[in-house]
């Protein structure tokens, strides 16, 4: 019984772990069109080809923070959170 209890926390661990990871898909395809309007802007002004740039980079360093938060709730469920649910598991039974 305790080691299905124990198959269930890993299984979920790791299954929590990949549903954070597709949040990883939003930034690709934000900062992805992010880039291309800048270049098309850029195509059509070139003049304002500096602050387009910035004001671009801007964006996708603040959209990337999505993608970098569901990779740390990843890698915390993966290494951290097994350990620390088995032990309560543990205290709890025994």
């Amino acid at each position: 019984m305790l080691e299905l209890a124990i198959g269930i926390i890993l299984g979920c661990c790791a299954l929590g772990a990949g549903m954070a990871m597709i949040a990883g898909i939003g930034p690709g395809i934000g900062e992805g069109n992010a880039v291309a309007k800048a270049c098309e802007a850029i195509g059509r002004q070139p003049e304002c080809k500096g602050s387009v740039t910035t004001t671009m980079l801007m964006g996708c360093a603040i959209a990337e923070t999505t993608g970098l938060y569901a990779l740390v709730i990843a890698i915390l469920l993966i290494f951290v959170a097994p350990n620390t649910l088995v032990n309560i598991l543990m205290n709890f039974v025994g």
